[in-house]
């Protein structure tokens, strides 16, 4: 704390007149081609660059400070950057996919806030897309830069974090945490969160290392047809190059978290990205006297190579190592006792790599992505009601998921039409040893059977393949004022029942916009989506024999009807209505619940038998209105109504764990004079479902379980009450020969809001705190029937300030 207010001190009297650099590159969006002569202008200055003829540009010498930067070029629709950050220490590589301008546009003067015509850009249109980009990412109040917690200011996106928890559980429009899918530069990530929850994808905090992001483009409808298992969303993370200039980077250290990034140039062709992340909670933890020890690594690279001016190739990688384990607290308190007994040990570690190729050809270019990624999972849980070296175990569990895979696409561009196509396969290696204990046998005093033990205890040794083919193609008409995107795909595997036929995962979908002025286009979009249950579900075996061969691919449709309103260059405007309609979702032999409720805790899901016939629905509307900076200030408002229900065995609807039904969301940023930045995000949601406990089957199982039996016959009858917090963050930056300091101070939960959270069912303590109190005085009976039960609130609110530095060099 001395050495930072020492630097607050004197690096005003150290700071100089500096000037950074910006460069990149420019291509055709359709063909991936450089342009040449393309006009690369920072707004409101006379700086700016030509580029040559390899597409690249270079502007020096530029005051530090914030920029729009602006492309434009004959026959082009002109393209903006906004919030471009520049700083002596970094140097800010842009790289910028220009749209050719209709023929009809091309006759009639190009201003720079013309709207992009229904000459589709992407396949897609605008419908359900959102972006956000890097400095919005790493100025984001309260979050940490963490991209899980960032996203949070879209419409419709929550997480479990805004409904009781304090997790990533990406939660869009209604849909479970698995029906989301994440791409880096082209290569899918199955995980994005440390500390992630096997089958549901969602975790504690983020993997990916938001130096490396150059923008992220987030669809939660008409998605594109060569992404497939996306139910819910597709996330796209393009990743920039490494400085092609010199040897940089920045070392970042904030109150959890020790971060550094390095990149540079290898030779005139080859550049560079690496990073390493190393978490201290467990020492921040220790100090606050809680009960848990989280500990994290993550490590992430990326190498970009030019082989020739029509092939380029990037290695890429991203991996983290996660431990949870516990500490015995100095005071012991019911919420820590309940902590220590309800959350298993977590060993976790995860990676994937890859390689991409691109190479032009002639209207197009191809792409070709080989990867790995494989996650292990070890989970250890005790009995709670057994202290010191000979305890029972209750779960253990070691898993590991490999997949090993291959994309081919084809994309072209001619005379208006843009089409693509192209194959995937993979190869899947599935383990799973598990123990796990779900009710442990009881017997009364007469040695009679109360409650029967259910157990699980099986060694899966999976391996199958999985396949998929798709088409898209997109063309304007009518004046270039209506675009229209067909697509379709298929998706097989050599595992289930009728995984090898491709009519059973046969998914059409369309997408319409319709350009009715410069400002104002309406977007319509049908189409459907399958995903492949989880492996957690396809190697459940029961006597050797795995009983979800059967399952179905999980199907939803689509409907989204919306309006965007794009008033000048900075300010955009949009109005959606959706509605999702859920079939074939796994439900729970055992449980009679759909999975759709299954994800926001730690450990795994999908453990049982299924059977595939559920039904769902999710619906509602959205409002966004987004301002770039252009000034001083950038700001971002959305609203949110959505109801998600699902239905058990029984066929009755029922809210699901994800029904919030009103998410609101704000974010207010401004650049003060002397490099200084304040920003400040709201997030409020509705109540979050929530299941009673069955009191009696609580009280026979906790001993053994640590954890209370909820009642599903009440599945979601209760609410919490709805979550609201507001967090703000101060940055301010000095800028030294080449190097820049940004010291920044986050302070999330400034109102002290209390956070809603589930109810937690306990015992009663000793007075000495050496065991369960008891109603009779004597040791607590294997079933409860002596124990004095306690339902603990789970309400607290605490305000989090987080004070670090970054250093760009």
């Amino acid at each position: 704390m001395r050495v930072l207010l020492l630097l607050v001190i004197l690096l005003p009297s150290l700071a100089l007149a500096q000037t950074g650099l910006i460069t990149g590159t420019i291509r055709d969006r359709n063909t991936q081609e450089p342009l040449i002569g393309v006009s690369v202008q920072v707004v409101g200055s006379q700086l700016g660059a030509i580029t040559n003829e390899k597409g690249a540009f270079r502007i020096e010498n530029i005051p530090v400070g914030s920029y729009t930067v602006q492309s434009s070029y004959l026959g082009y629709q002109p393209l903006s950057r906004f919030n471009v950050n520049v700083t002596v220490g970094n140097v800010q590589i842009l790289n910028f996919e220009m749209v050719p301008a209709s023929s009809q546009l091309q006759q009639v003067e190009v201003v720079a806030n013309r709207r992009q015509s229904a000459a589709v850009a992407d396949f897609i249109t605008p419908l359900s897309v959102q972006s956000l980009t890097t400095e919005e990412i790493r100025s984001n109040p309260g979050g940490n830069f963490d991209i899980s917690k960032v996203v949070q200011v879209l419409p419709g996106v929550a997480t479990n974090g805004t409904g009781g928890g304090s997790r990533n559980d990406l939660i869009i429009r209604g849909g479970a945490p698995n029906e989301n899918v994440y791409y880096l530069d082209g290569i899918e990530i199955p995980l994005i969160n440390h500390f992630t929850t096997q089958g549901s994808a969602g975790g504690a905090t983020g993997i990916l290392n938001v130096s490396f992001i150059e923008d992220l483009k987030v669809s939660s409808s008409a998605f594109d047809a060569r992404y497939d298992n996306a139910l819910a969303s597709v996330f796209e993370f393009r990743q920039r190059y490494g400085n092609p200039e010199r040897f940089s980077g920045n070392v970042r250290l904030s109150g959890s978290e020790f971060a550094t990034t390095l990149e540079g140039p290898i030779s005139s062709k080859t550049t560079y990205l690496v990073s390493a992340r190393r978490s201290y909670l467990q020492f921040l933890f220790k100090l606050l006297d809680l009960p848990i020890r989280p500990s994290y690594w993550d490590f992430q690279y990326k190498v970009d190579h030019k082989l020739n001016d029509k092939t380029s190739i990037s290695l890429i990688g991203v991996g983290a190592i996660d431990d949870f384990s516990f500490g015995v607290p100095r005071e012991s308190t019911p919420e820590n006792e309940y902590i220590l007994r309800s959350v298993p040990y977590i060993n976790q570690w995860n990676y994937t790599t890859g390689v991409v190729v691109k190479r032009l050809i002639n209207d197009g270019f191809v792409n070709l992505a080989l990867s790995r990624n494989a996650f292990d999972n070890g989970l250890t849980k005790y009995e709670a009601a057994e202290e010191g070296e000979n305890r029972a175990l209750t779960l253990n569990s070691s898993s590991r998921e490999t997949e090993n895979k291959l994309r081919l696409d084809v994309n072209k561009y001619k005379n208006g039409w843009r089409y693509a196509y192209g194959v995937s396969g993979q190869y899947v290696q599935f383990t799973n040893d598990i123990y796990s204990v779900i009710r442990k046998e009881l017997r009364d005093e007469q040695n009679n059977v109360v409650q029967p033990g259910v157990i699980l205890d099986y060694d899966t040794r999976l391996d199958f393949f999985r396949y998929g083919a798709f088409g898209q193609v997109s063309r304007s008409v009518l004046k270039e004022k209506l675009g229209l995107s067909l697509g379709i795909r298929t998706d097989l595997n050599s595992f289930t029942d009728e995984g090898n036929n491709p009519m059973k995962t046969l998914s059409p979908r369309l997408a319409i916009s319709y350009l009715l002025n410069d400002k104002w286009t309406i977007n319509g979009s049908s189409g459907l989506y399958y995903k492949l249950p989880a492996y957690t579900v396809l190697g459940y075996q029961e006597n050797g024999i795995y009983l979800n061969k059967q399952a179905d691919y999980t199907r939803s449709l689509h409907y989204v009807l919306g309006t965007e309103f794009l008033p000048r260059q900075d300010l955009r405007f949009t109005l959606e209505g959706f509605y999702k309609d859920y079939s074939n979702y796994p439900l729970s032999v055992r449980d009679g619940i759909s999975l759709a409720n299954q994800g926001g805790d730690f450990g795994a899901i999908g453990n049982e038998a299924v059977s595939t016939t559920g039904e769902g629905r999710a619906y509602g509307a959205e409002v966004y209105l987004q301002k770039k900076l252009t000034g001083t200030v950038f700001s971002v408002l959305s609203y949110t109504y959505v109801v998600s229900e699902f239905a058990g065995l029984d066929g009755r609807y029922v809210s699901s764990a994800w029904d919030y039904r009103h998410l609101v969301s704000g974010l207010l940023g401004k650049k003060l004079p002397r490099n200084w930045e304040f920003g400040a995000k709201y997030r409020y949601a509705g109540g979050a479902p929530s299941t009673p406990f069955d009191l009696e089957a609580s009280r026979r199982n906790y001993a053994s379980l640590g954890v209370g039996i909820l009642d599903y016959s009440r599945l979601n009858t209760e609410r919490l009450q709805p979550f609201s917090q507001l967090d703000v963050r101060i940055d301010k930056k000095w800028n030294l020969n080449r190097v820049t300091l940004d010291l920044f101070l986050d302070v999330a939960n400034v109102l002290v809001s209390k956070t809603p959270g589930f109810d937690r069912y306990t015992f009663q303590r000793n007075e000495e705190n050496t065991g369960f109190a008891t109603t009779d005085g004597n040791a607590l009976r294997s079933d409860g029937s002596n124990a004095i039960p306690v339902v603990l609130e789970n309400n607290d609110g605490n305000l989090v300030p987080t004070l670090g530095f970054i250093v760009e060099f």
